[in-house]
């Protein structure tokens, strides 16, 4: 049989582009498949509006002029679920988004594009917490450690800089009496500076005799990190490491990996063999400009089109049943308490009469509490954080939800009217939370294909979350929390929004490692493909963000896969 690769791997996001490089570096050839557009390359130079060149395999056309004019700062431009440059969507903007039917309110924020929801991600990078992981997944937490500093070594994850937003949070956990925590591995409640996949500040960036016209290297803390960073001196060195500058130019180093953008991965192709049984045999996919739909053959297949659309792509393949498939997915459900703060107290603590939420790194400090999740400090940009602060809730507006006065909070829902301009007034004083809770995997939460609508990619899939009382518990119980640091800080007004279920940041579980795969991530039932995103992740992983793990286990699955297939 004629291949077309070695390897033909579907999703070129936090996942597909590690298992991409580590291929590619041990000598097997690689072919990625990426849904949406490619920002920063020479052979797409109007991305959103020309299809332009069908691959590329060259680490020379990468550009960073290009990358410069297509990341703008304007949050709409660039993140509206719609039409932004960073939305889940063909790379064409006068046409829609793809579509997901889902059961909740609120949107997926997910992005298409080489990178793929890395280009928007807050480069948050812990370790997934040990409990969660020793003598609950099939493998030992010690087994990921390698992979853990590979990984981190590779981005490089540092811990991120402190800006005045980051000061004041350590203030208040430090006054309601955590411990500041020095370890990777958490074991114990405590705060800590995050572990961020961003380049540190360069030291000489407030230096007067620093070479004018030169770029410097790192971050300069001037926010807009959702926007898809492009600050660098080149496409390879821009200071926040989403897998678009960090990864995939990696992978083209090597030489035998190829990367096709606007290419729709639709159908897992499979075989009868006579030793192996069911195995992959290729993949066919829909050129998302022309239409046209095509076949490849490859002799392994790495799914890592995400926790909704790599179930999606399993079940639209008709591939062999699986109860597991596309369920038990998990969340983090998300919520967020912010505190207002007088100049005279921020003056006192910091030194300055303001918060200024926007400076920095989005979230450059985090408290993980084992058993219950994690919360973060954040900053955006002011489009975005009001959105967060004030206008997301399941409960309605807050002049109809008088807080209980048991409760921590002032204000208890989305704001409206003379109270919102108020509050939107006090933005640089401001300084917020976001919780992520370590929610139970529960079989009833997931992914399924819609029984009646379909789009040009087949049926399409079908959200269903629904937390438990316990997932409740602990929500509310990490909301006290952030209640309470903020009160010790000397907040004088403090609101929780209460987000509704349907926001999904973190997605995961949907194709569980020890259900769906074996510990090498491999399919039980179809040999020779293999799943390398969040889908594979048996749980939450305690409350971290996930893309860290994620990147963990996709690199030990190739070590794996290599092993057992091409050594």
């Amino acid at each position: 049989m004629s291949y077309d690769a070695d390897v033909i791997i579907i999703g070129a996001g936090g996942g597909g582009s590690v298992v991409a490089k580590e291929l590619g570096e041990l000598g097997i050839n690689v072919l990625v498949l990426e849904a949406g557009p490619w920002y920063g390359n020479k052979k797409w130079l109007k991305p959103n509006s020309e299809s332009g060149g069908i691959s590329s395999s060259s680490f020379k056309d990468l550009d960073k002029g290009l990358l410069d004019k297509q990341f703008t700062d304007y949050e709409a431009d660039m993140n509206d679920l719609i039409s932004g440059k960073l939305r889940w969507g063909p790379a064409d903007r006068r046409r829609s988004p793809w579509f997901r039917n889902r059961a909740q309110i609120g949107p997926p924020w997910q992005s298409s594009g080489v990178g793929g929801t890395t280009q928007v991600y807050w480069a948050n990078s812990p370790r997934a917490l040990p409990r969660a992981v020793d003598n609950v997944w099939p493998i030992p937490y010690q087994e990921l450690i390698p992979y853990y500093q590979k990984v981190e070594a590779t981005l490089p994850v540092h811990p991120a800089p402190m800006t005045a937003k980051e000061e004041l949070f350590f203030y208040g956990c430090e006054m309601a009496g955590y411990p500041l925590i020095k370890t990777p591995n958490l074991t114990i409640p405590g705060y800590r500076p995050q572990p961020a996949a961003i380049l540190r500040p360069d030291p000489r960036i407030n230096d007067p005799n620093f070479p004018f016209g030169e770029k410097p290297v790192g971050c300069t803390l001037r926010g807009h990190c959702v926007n898809g960073c492009h600050i660098g001196p080149s496409v390879e060195k821009v200071a926040k490491r989403s897998t678009l500058v960090s990864y995939i130019p990696l992978a083209l180093k090597t030489g035998i990996v190829k990367i096709m953008p606007n290419s729709f991965a639709t159908r897992i192709i499979t075989e009868n063999h006579p030793k192996e049984g069911i195995r992959v045999a290729g993949v066919q996919f829909r050129n998302t400009w022309s239409g046209e739909f095509g076949e490849l053959k490859a002799k392994a297949v790495v799914m890592a089109a995400g926790a909704i659309e790599t179930p999606r792509l399993w079940l639209n393949s008709a591939l062999p049943p699986n109860p597991w498939v596309g369920k038990g997915l998990t969340n983090h459900w998300f919520d967020v308490v912010s505190g207002i703060f007088d100049e005279q107290v921020l003056m006192n603590i910091l030194g300055i009469p303001e918060v200024l939420p926007f400076v920095g790194q989005t979230a450059a400090a985090r408290f993980d509490y084992p058993g219950l999740g994690t919360i973060e400090n954040f900053g955006m940009s002011p489009g975005l954080y009001a959105s967060m602060l004030y206008a997301l809730s399941q409960d309605g507006y807050s002049f109809l939800n008088p807080p209980d006065p048991r409760e921590p909070w002032d204000l208890y829902g989305k704001e409206v009217g003379e109270r919102l301009k108020f509050l939107m007034s006090q933005y640089r004083k401001t300084l917020s939370s976001i919780i992520f809770v370590d929610d139970e995997v529960n079989f009833q939460n997931g992914i399924t294909l819609d029984p009646v609508l379909k789009d040009e990619h087949g049926p399409i899939p079908l959200i269903r979350y629904s937390p438990s009382k316990k997932d409740k518990e602990k929500r509310d119980q990490l909301a006290r929390i952030a209640a309470d640091f903020l009160r010790k800080a000397g907040a004088k007004e403090i609101i929780r929004a209460d987000w509704p279920t349907g926001v999904f940041l973190h997605l995961h579980s949907t194709m569980r490692l020890g259900y769906v795969t074996d510990t090498n991530c491999e399919a039980y039932q179809v040999k020779r493909l293999f799943i390398a995103d969040n889908s594979v992740l048996y749980n939450s992983i305690g409350g971290p963000n996930p893309t860290l793990t994620t990147q963990a286990l996709a690199t030990r699955t190739v070590e794996k896969m290599v092993k057992r297939y091409f050594s």
